[in-house]
């Protein structure tokens, strides 16, 4: 079964649409939106079952030019 996290990302200025552009182009989300506040972009991502989350988000995402910080939620029970 796959792990549902949710991730906050904040870009360098005036890279947003870049880093989502990116993000699209990489198929690994579920859904992606821009959002005000501290973070530019949030993010739903199912990592595969097997998957070290840290490991997966660092390889798959943290990569990406533009990308100043994130902040990673990790879901445990649907409701």
């Amino acid at each position: 079964m796959s792990t549902c996290v949710f991730i906050q990302i904040r870009c360098h200025p005036g890279t947003t649409y870049k880093v989502a552009e990116e993000i699209a182009l990489r198929e690994i989300h579920s859904e992606l939106y821009s959002t005000s506040g501290d973070y530019d972009l949030l993010m739903k991502v199912y990592i595969p079952a097997g998957e070290d989350v840290g490991k997966y988000i660092n390889d798959q995402l943290l990569d990406i030019k533009g990308i100043e910080r994130s902040l990673t939620t990790m879901t445990f029970k649907v409701f």
